[in-house]
């Protein structure tokens, strides 16, 4: 692995981590916003899960495959804060209506992790694949 590489990761799992902390912080207070099948707490604990199990991935398995699924865990909670911040869309589906047109402190912090993320993660997700041939021919 290269210097940038492990920068790269190290970026994508302290966002990742920052996410799932703050998700798991905020849980309780969304329970009692709830459809008839699911809360927003519930699905607060289902990012932050997600989020850890990216995280663990990423720093673990270190696979196109698993920097994929943290970027679409990253990218779904970022468009999820963004479109419940300034759209309201009621609710949809089995989920509850989670609009809530203000900013705060907790908000930001994950939207800042999940960003980081997704900028860590591009990189590696659209890098050329290399093979043990390159490298013993001495290409990157």
């Amino acid at each position: 692995m290269t210097a940038i590489t492990i920068v790269l990761r190290g970026v994508a799992a302290v966002g990742l981590a920052v996410d799932a902390y703050v998700h798991l912080h905020l849980a309780h207070r969304y329970d009692p916003i709830a459809s008839s099948v699911i809360s927003q707490g519930t699905l607060f604990r289902i990012e932050a899960a997600a989020a850890i199990l990216a995280l663990l991935l990423v720093v673990l398995w270190r696979h196109r495959a698993a920097d994929a699924f943290a970027w679409l865990t990253a990218a779904a909670g970022l468009a999820a804060i963004l479109i419940y911040r300034y759209a309201n869309p009621g609710a949809i589906g089995p989920l509850p209506n989670m609009y809530e047109p203000i900013w705060y402190a907790d908000k930001v912090w994950a939207l800042i992790g999940q960003a980081a993320a997704i900028a860590a993660l591009t990189p590696l997700i659209i890098r050329p694949r290399w093979t043990r041939a390159d490298a013993s021919k001495g290409e990157p």
